[in-house]
């Protein structure tokens, strides 16, 4: 633990990655996919988007066991299989992809998988859920390559859900085990791949109380939302997530 600490970024730069960490968590607790879609642009800002990949996967992982026993009761069991099944194809391309691509080509990367996911949400139509589930696995290939090569798997994800009839806290609950799961498969790869190393590790230690604070505030804005609100909201964080991700994407490339 001491080598991992010892090893953390500069204290600007860790004071910025907890800020990032704190307002994004905020977001993943109100609306169960927000956390990377925020985290990774702001934390691009000030370290690479593979670290800021890297680091997004990492405390999704930590939490994720948490989040399994505390959301169980309310998952949507059938088509959280198929998209993890799906996720389980497309997550490995993903990470392939994020591990050659140059620093300023994954800006855009993260700048074109937001907006992307924005036309997805405008122009789902709303299904009964057992109607999409022929969808779910497709879905999840698409989030799974989304997961990989920039931490994102909410649009595609977010996307399916808010297509079908389910109920905000079944959408939430649901969206918050898939990206554990995702996770779950992007880790190891990113090791594999050389993407973790001490100064990620660190800082993923000091910035998960800031992670789970975060997550608790959300939570609590969560159970103020009616459910027309919810989705106002979803899609809502995605026009401003691509507008934050396209100006940094374009930025990139001057």
């Amino acid at each position: 633990m001491s080598s991992i600490l010892a090893a953390l970024p500069a204290p600007h730069i860790l004071a910025a990655v907890l800020g990032s960490v704190l307002a994004a968590a905020i977001l993943r607790g109100l609306t169960g996919f927000g956390f990377a879609l925020a985290a990774v642009p702001l934390l691009s800002l000030v370290v690479s988007p593979e670290q800021a990949v890297t680091l997004a996967m990492l405390l999704q992982l930590m939490i994720g066991i948490r989040d399994s026993i505390a959301l169980h009761a309310v998952l949507d069991r059938p088509s959280l299989a198929r998209l993890s099944i799906g996720a389980l194809l497309g997550t490995p391309v993903g990470v392939a992809f994020l591990t050659v691509l140059e620093p300023s080509v994954m800006r855009v990367a993260i700048a074109v998988i937001v907006i992307v996911g924005l036309v997805f949400i405008l122009r789902a139509p709303k299904k009964a859920a057992a109607d999409r589930l022929r969808l779910a696995v497709p879905t999840g290939i698409v989030a799974g390559l989304f997961a990989g090569l920039a931490a994102m798997p909410g649009p595609p994800a977010v996307a399916y859900y808010l297509g079908t009839d389910r109920p905000a806290n079944v959408t939430r609950a649901s969206l918050m085990i898939f990206f554990f799961v995702t996770s779950l498969i992007a880790v190891p790869l990113l090791f594999l791949n050389g993407a973790v190393d001490l100064t990620i590790a660190g800082a993923s230690v000091v910035a998960f109380p800031v992670f789970i604070l975060g997550t608790a505030i959300g939570t609590r804005l969560f159970r103020r939302t009616s459910e027309t609100g919810y989705r106002s909201l979803a899609i809502a964080t995605l026009v401003l997530m691509a507008l934050a991700a396209g100006i940094r994407g374009i930025a990139g490339l001057l």
